[in-house]
């Protein structure tokens, strides 16, 4: 079953709790947290004061997704906020393990992150000690931007590897998905679709159709 993730970024924060809302009474599995920095992207987002409000409003799976750079010291934060899900970038990270460590101490699923550049090979190592993987298909840091469908190979060369080592992994895809992309996706492997402006840029009585055309 593919699972939707809508990402809050591309929501109406000036009526937050309402946004949630209609995202609470939809099928959708997962609500997307961004967490950027402005230095590991050049944008900067949220905080875990937000992400704790937002874990008051709904008791939907909270996905954050770190894109900070040193991650380490801030995973107690995001961790005491609520999230269910932490994911942070293998790129310049020196020692992952050790994060995901830090991670699974508050009982909370690890993901990890690609950028479109970045290799599969470079998470071989601790592919079979996360819980998530995932691709990035437009270069982090902001929404609303074009699908590179060039990732689609990268997509089906994970799915290959969770085969090979029989892992309970889910695949995970952001950037640019809407009703089309996100059918390439799953087709390749994908299992979990994270979208925001193809949800969010509409009436919020048509999020809940959005979300049912990504299944």
């Amino acid at each position: 079953m593919v699972k939707v993730a809508p990402s809050i970024l591309a929501a109406d924060f000036g009526n937050l709790k309402s946004e949630i809302n209609l995202i609470e009474s939809s099928e959708c599995d997962y609500i997307h947290c961004d967490i950027m920095d402005g230095h590991f992207v050049p944008n900067i987002s949220f905080g875990p004061d937000i992400i704790k409000q937002i874990r008051k409003m709904t008791n939907k799976v909270l996905d954050v997704h770190l894109m900070i750079k040193p991650v380490l010291p801030y995973i107690k934060n995001f961790a005491d906020a609520g999230s269910d899900i932490i994911t942070f970038h293998i790129e310049e990270e020196n020692d992952p393990e050790k994060i995901i460590s830090e991670i699974k101490k508050y009982n909370i699923k690890t993901g990890v992150a690609l950028k479109p550049a970045t290799p599969l090979r470079s998470i071989e190592n601790i592919i079979d000690i996360v819980d998530l993987v995932l691709i990035m298909t437009v270069e982090p840091g902001f929404g609303g931007q074009s699908f590179m469908d060039n990732q689609i190979s990268k997509i089906c060369e994970l799915k290959e590897l969770v085969i090979q080592r029989s892992l309970n992994i889910e695949i995970e895809v952001d950037g640019g998905i809407d009703e089309l992309t996100g059918k390439q996706c799953i087709k390749a492997g994908a299992n979990v679709l994270v979208a925001g402006t193809y949800i969010f840029n509409n009436e919020g009585n048509k999020y809940a159709q959005k979300i049912l055309s990504l299944r």
